[in-house]
């Protein structure tokens, strides 16, 4: 660090340069500032910039070069590892940049850095118009473009990276520059999936798809169905149309609500199925599920921005989670995946999930850095717990779940499902001949690694 009378005065000319707020630790609404999605997380940065604007986010990334202070970034704040924030850290807080600019004649839609699900889809939702979200409202859209993006409509749509046409971004060096087809299209390529490892996207532009139907349905099972239900779930996947999309999951209840069955039972099983079309012909497809015995409904036509709720989940609880992707969904897998839901993590919106892949997703560009793309089903233990007593516990969880599944997994994971599980998963995101490949494009736009606060990829 500088000397304290460099960094009071930077400190205090950086507070009168920025549109947006700064703060710094004893400021009123610091520890409000800092806070993040994953209650494990507890970091006090050196400062953080809520910039309003691209100048801003230049204005804050010269400051933190200048004092030679590691650059975190926020946008949604859910990342597992905490990458929005660091000890001793300046965070560059996007939040504020949330505006989202839709263009129906050129099926395009221009979102600001720090613009969560909500703010995306409710923008385009009046144009019949919308593109590959993640499964919540709160999830940032910056993140989840740059990490890949699997969603609702991924079968139907393609990975979210894949519907990405061009990030303007603010370089290590404090530099403004636009990544497309035509303007750096090595760094546009190391978007598709290489994260935030380039610059800070103030702004992404994403390709818009029809949607002027969306249906969804929701069932509760008995635990003991959990077999059963997958069954039928895989099926209608198989016979289905790229449309049909949805997840199996286990859940626990939420602090302070139940859910059937009977806690004695086991966490109940449920199946989510979604439909870029209307509830009719989704309730058709839909009918070996229907079939089977529930114990709750909840079938119609939906706004997608509705159903991006659904699943919703709220902060400041701990957590942790991972996921692994499978190359197939044999019944013995099926087995194993709802034997493990037993040893979940009670009574604060535990999940454990299983969702389909193919479609558009395997059918969509193979140029990109996304080994995932060809799984055919993933995995993702989400485990969420209020005492830090339970800290052990839950991520031995979440780890056995992944361990019991590995015998079916590709080898490949969605950055977006993990957190910090070292350099080894990283290349696993990635693949072993794009990390090779992403790390020239590091050492050209961030040699000195000033965006680490990530799945990290060196300069080489």
């Amino acid at each position: 660090m500088p000397p304290l009378s460099k960094a009071g005065a930077a400190l205090a000319a950086l507070r009168e340069d920025l549109v947006g707020a700064v703060f710094a630790p004893g400021d009123p609404g610091y520890d409000e500032a800092r806070g993040v999605f994953n209650a494990v997380i507890d970091r006090r940065p050196a400062v953080i910039a809520q910039c309003a604007d691209a100048t801003d986010v230049v204005r804050a990334v010269r400051f933190g070069r200048d004092l030679d202070l590691p650059i975190a970034v926020r946008g949604g704040g859910h990342g597992l590892a905490g990458a929005a924030r660091g000890d001793g850290a300046l965070v560059v807080d996007l939040r504020r940049m949330h505006r989202v600019s839709v263009d129906p004649q050129a099926g395009a839609v221009r979102v600001g850095g720090g613009a969560t699900m909500s703010h995306l889809d409710r923008a385009t939702q009046p144009y019949g118009l919308a593109t590959t979200g993640g499964r919540a409202s709160t999830t940032g859209v910056g993140g989840f473009v740059l990490g890949g993006g699997t969603g609702w409509l991924d079968r139907a749509f393609g990975l979210a990276a894949d519907n990405l046409l061009g990030v303007e971004l603010v370089t290590a060096d404090a530099e403004r520059v636009r990544a497309n087809v035509d303007d750096n299209p090595e760094l546009f390529w190391a978007l598709h999936g290489g994260g935030g490892n380039f610059g800070i996207a103030t702004a992404l532009t994403l390709r818009l798809h029809q949607l002027p139907e969306f249906s969804l349905v929701l069932l509760m099972f008995r635990p003991r169905l959990g077999p059963e239900v997958i069954s039928a779930f895989r099926e209608i996947v198989r016979a289905g149309p790229d449309e049909v999309g949805g997840a199996v999951l286990y859940q626990s209840a939420p602090p302070g609500r139940s859910t059937p069955p009977e806690p004695s039972d086991g966490p109940p099983c449920a199946a989510v199925l979604t439909y870029a079309g209307g509830a009719d012909e989704l309730r058709r497809l839909a009918a070996p599920v229907l079939a089977l015995p529930h114990e709750a409904e909840l079938a119609g036509d939906l706004p997608y921005a509705d159903a991006q709720r659904v699943l919703d989940q709220p902060p400041g609880l701990r957590g942790h989670w991972s996921a692994e992707c499978l190359s197939a969904l044999p019944d013995d897998l099926v087995e194993v995946f709802c034997a493990r839901a037993d040893g979940m993590p009670g009574q604060a919106g535990s999940r454990q999930l299983l969702f389909p892949q193919g479609g558009a997703i395997a059918a969509g560009p193979r140029e990109f850095p996304v080994p995932y793309r060809d799984a055919a089903w993933t995995v993702h233990p989400c485990a969420r717990w209020e005492d830090p007593a339970d800290d052990e516990r839950a991520v031995a969880w979440v780890r056995g779940v992944r361990s019991a599944v590995r015998p079916w997994s590709t080898g490949a994971v969605c950055p977006n499902l993990i957190g910090d599980e070292g350099p080894e998963r990283v290349r696993a995101a990635l693949g072993e001949g794009n990390t090779l490949r992403l790390e020239k494009v590091k050492r050209r736009f961030d040699p000195d690694n000033v965006f680490r606060f990530n799945h990290n990829i060196r300069p080489v």
